[in-house]
């Protein structure tokens, strides 16, 4: 199709990249992820020191984001966020259009958290902190009491290492990039470290020595390393969500994570798996999963590890994992103990398994606490989050503020007594 002449005949206007980030109510590198995501065309003007862009194409997409930002709940009052990062359909889930159980089959967590980041791949790419950023969050973390839960620990971490970062508020792709491949590393390094554990070699390694004093097997690492690619993201799980409204206030990325980090405690969310892992252990000691999902209906509770309200069938992520436990011998007991509890809650209701309980076998059959789970999804999802911070900085400021639907008495009410 032929470019049209603008309406007047004349030709058309040109915008300096300072003039389009003023009408857009952007910084100027965001004006550049507009670029990069296909929404806006630039043009180097010869002879001249920068971009232009067509003032008609930028002022359509500042009156879009307008009408966007104006604009209620897309449908069923739910909040509608745009994303090129995951899609969930029917029981498959994608990175980027690529099939994410394939991704992480065949590639280690850092490798599919960089494809998430950058749509690059980096074959054997591995994720380090210096030392003094990991002293720091380690201080931080020894200070706290001896009940604190890993959940904790990592928040805690994250704040520490953000306090060592005088670049925390440059959130240029670039900088926020290279605080990515640190403050992952940060993390794990952060938690103590058990009898056995190591300081090196893959994300998975140093974070199983974090885990459990069991010696890994090759078979065990590869699922824990596999587990972690699996979570790495989710579409707009609720801490997702989180990180995002606090990016879209352009809180630094420590500050985004950190918001993630809180939301993930819920039951409901990352803590799902520490119950999946607590019910398989009651099943191990009773011998038969009927007694004890007896029990859970009886008590009102729903039964952990089983349904999730995207897949009608079984969650691809608990598939995956199945799968690689079968080949793990010291996992058989648990895996059984899974099977037996999908089978006897089928009498009831048609739920599939999901990866909180593909999680719990995992964590029960290497010797691991119930809060290991939670951990595994705390750390894999980091990457996740800081990929959505990374959209978001692209996006007008403040644009996740929904308007309040005030239910209360009209005023003016009398003073209260």
């Amino acid at each position: 199709m032929r470019d049209q002449e603008p309406a007047s005949g004349g030709p058309e206007r040109r915008l300096s990249t300072k003039e389009t980030a003023e009408l857009l109510g952007v910084k100027p590198e965001t004006v550049y992820a507009y670029v990069s995501r296909g929404q806006l065309t630039s043009r180097r003007e010869p002879g001249g020191r920068g971009s232009t862009f067509d003032e008609a194409e930028v002022t359509a997409l500042a009156r879009r984001n307008r009408r966007e930002s104006q604009a209620g709940p897309a449908y069923g009052g739910e909040l509608s966020v745009r994303t090129r990062i995951t899609l969930i359909d029917e029981d498959r889930y994608y990175f980027r259009g690529v099939d994410a159980v394939a991704l992480a089959a065949r590639h280690s967590y850092e490798e599919v958290a960089e494809w998430l980041w950058t749509e690059r791949l980096s074959p054997g790419v591995t994720f380090t902190a210096p030392e003094a950023t990991v002293a720091v969050a380690r201080r931080a973390v020894t200070a706290l009491p001896e009940h604190a839960a890993p959940t904790d620990q990592l928040r805690v971490a994250a704040i520490a290492a953000a306090t060592e970062d005088p670049l925390r508020f440059d959130l240029s792709e670039e900088a926020v990039l290279a605080t990515a491949r640190v403050l992952i590393p940060t993390l794990v390094a952060a938690l103590p470290l058990r009898p056995y554990g190591r300081d090196e070699g893959p994300l998975a390694r140093r974070l199983w020595g974090r885990l459990t004093s069991r010696d890994p097997d090759e078979a065990s690492l590869r699922a824990l390393d596999t587990a972690l690619a699996l979570l790495v993201d989710h579409d707009l799980a609720a801490s997702t969500l989180a990180v995002r409204v606090a990016a879209s206030a352009r809180a630094h990325v420590y500050a985004a994570v950190s918001a993630g980090l809180g939301v993930i405690e819920g039951p409901l969310h990352g803590a799902a798996s520490g119950l999946a892992h607590r019910l398989l252990l009651d099943v191990l000691d009773e011998g038969n999963a009927g007694p004890v999902v007896a029990a859970e209906l009886r008590a009102g509770r729903r039964i952990p590890g089983l349904g999730h309200r995207l897949y009608p069938g079984e969650d691809p992520r608990a598939r995956a994992l199945f799968t690689l436990l079968e080949h793990i011998p010291r996992a058989e007991p648990a895996l059984l103990a899974a099977h037996d509890i999908v089978a006897t809650a089928a009498r009831h209701t048609a739920l599939h398994a999901n990866v909180d309980l593909a999680l719990a076998v995992l964590t029960a059959s290497c010797g691991m606490p119930a809060t290991a789970g939670e951990t595994v999804f705390a750390v894999a999802r980091t990457a996740g989050w800081i990929a959505h911070a990374l959209e978001e900085y692209g996006e007008r400021p403040m644009r996740m503020r929904p308007s309040g639907h005030y239910v209360g008495p009209r005023p003016p009410q009398p003073l209260p007594e």
